[in-house]
This record gives C-alpha cells, sequence and structure tokens, in this order.
C-alpha cells in the first residue's frame, strides 16, 4: 500500500486518480482550494486519509501547504496536478505574478522544493507544452507574461530537471490528452479515464516501464516533447527563476 498526495484533488481527473488510487487499496491525502471544496471533497472521495486547503496562487499558502505535509509524514508519490487553464494572461496573483505562472509553474516548484522527498512524482503537463516557449521568453520581463503552453511546458521542464537532480526519485510528466472536465469541457474528445490512469500507474505500479525517470507520457506510453527541454542550461534558467521568485533553494539532493 503506498501514500499519495494529489493536489487540485477536489475535482476533475485529480480526484478521478484519488479515487481510483483508494479502490485499489492505497492511501489518498486530497487537497482543495478552501474550505468549502475540501468537505465538498471528503464528500466525493470517500474513503480518502485526509484533506489539506491552500490556494496556489499565494506564495505564503504554498509554503505553509508544504509544512502541513511533511508534518504527515513522507509519502510514496506526489501527483502535481492542480492547475488552470482559462484565465486571463492578466489576472494577477497576490504576489503579482499572472495566476497562470503563480499556480501551474511557481507552485509546483515550492512543494517540490519544501516536501519532504517523495519515491515518485509525477507532473501533469500537457500535449500543448510543444507550443510553449523553450528560451523561458517572458518570465524575465519586469511584468513576466506567460501563456498556458509556456505553463505546462515548465511543469515538463521541472520534471526533467527533478530527474537529473535526484537520481533517486522517479520523476515524469504526463500529457492527459483533452478531456471532458471542467477545465477541458463537456465536447472535449479524449478518453476520461485515460486521462487519469497514467498519473495512478506511475504512482503506484510495479511494471518497469512505470520505474522509470525523466520521461514524458500519454495513455502510459512515452511519446514525442519538445526537446529543448533536455537541455540543462534551460532547466537551470527555470530554476534559477523560481529560486528568485519565492527565495526558496531547490534542495541539491
Amino acid at each position: 500500500m503506498a501514500r499519495i498526495f494529489i493536489t487540485g484533488s477536489a475535482d476533475g481527473l485529480g480526484q478521478l486518480a484519488a479515487r481510483s488510487l483508494i479502490s485499489l487499496g492505497h492511501q489518498v491525502v486530497l487537497h482543495a482550494r478552501n474550505a468549502q471544496r475540501a468537505r465538498e471533497a471528503m464528500q466525493k472521495v470517500p474513503g480518502a486519509e485526509n484533506v489539506l486547503t491552500a490556494d496556489l496562487s499565494s506564495i505564503d499558502e504554498v509554503k505553509k501547504l508544504g509544512r502541513e505535509v511533511n508534518g504527515l509524514g513522507r509519502f510514496d508519490a506526489v501527483i502535481h496536478n492542480a492547475g488552470v487553464y482559462q484565465v486571463s494572461e492578466q489576472e494577477l496573483s497576490i504576489d503579482g505574478f499572472p495566476l497562470l505562472l503563480a499556480i501551474n509553474t511557481i507552485a509546483p516548484y515550492i512543494l517540490t522544493s519544501l516536501m519532504l522527498k517523495p519515491k515518485r512524482l509525477i507532473y501533469l503537463s500537457s500535449g500543448m507544452h510543444m507550443q510553449g516557449n523553450p528560451i523561458l521568453k517572458g518570465l524575465h520581463d519586469s511584468k513576466p507574461r506567460i501563456t498556458y503552453s509556456d505553463s505546462k511546458l515548465h511543469d515538463l521542464i521541472l520534471s526533467k530537471a527533478v530527474a537529473r537532480k535526484w537520481p533517486d526519485v522517479y520523476s515524469n510528466a504526463v500529457g492527459p490528452g483533452w478531456v471532458p472536465t471542467k477545465m477541458g469541457g463537456v465536447g472535449a474528445p479524449d478518453d476520461l479515464q485515460k486521462g487519469y490512469e497514467t498519473q495512478v500507474w506511475l504512482a503506484v505500479s510495479n511494471d518497469k516501464q512505470a520505474q522509470v525517470s525523466g520521461l514524458y507520457f500519454h495513455h502510459q506510453q512515452e511519446v514525442r516533447y519538445l526537446r529543448e527541454v533536455d537541455d540543462i542550461s534551460v532547466q537551470e534558467e527555470l530554476l534559477t527563476f523560481c529560486k528568485e521568485a519565492t527565495g526558496i533553494n531547490f534542495p541539491a539532493d
């Protein structure tokens, strides 16, 4: 039996992954944005061990979440599922960053850096990362600007950096497809079940194909990705930006 923490698990793919893992006999701790959503999450995911709350757009709240997760002990796997899509690039967090950047990029960096190191890390990226800017243009402006595609590229870059720096951890990214969740919309054409099965598989499977690191998966298969993310200088540039934005160093090991 494994213990798994899943961000953004009050609904959508995070909730579905949580329910699947619990049905397989694993322990799952949920995350929700606020107390009301936390109550709803516990009702919709019977058998969950616990639920923690934090607004991932706030650096201080994410730091607090990291401490609270550590207070529950070390997890076997963490699924960085939380993300936003249809928000204005002009909409800012309390810290002055675009919401896309704060939630999709900075929050998983903070949690990765602060949480006790798990055995497995899974980052939710997207096939749209292929349209992201691999030279990280926009991050260094006085007012950073990014697109959703950029943020999903950042998640893939982060997973690659973690795999390189922490060889004792399985760190991978997943493109779940365009699935009919609240984020994807009811008209999304891809298979909803396949949208969360890969995360579950990477989190707990003993298959040799799941005990790997530094890869990008879609429907349990390695798939093509933007090759610039393998450039160590690109990885280091993203880590440096996140360090400067948060004041948190990425742990060496």
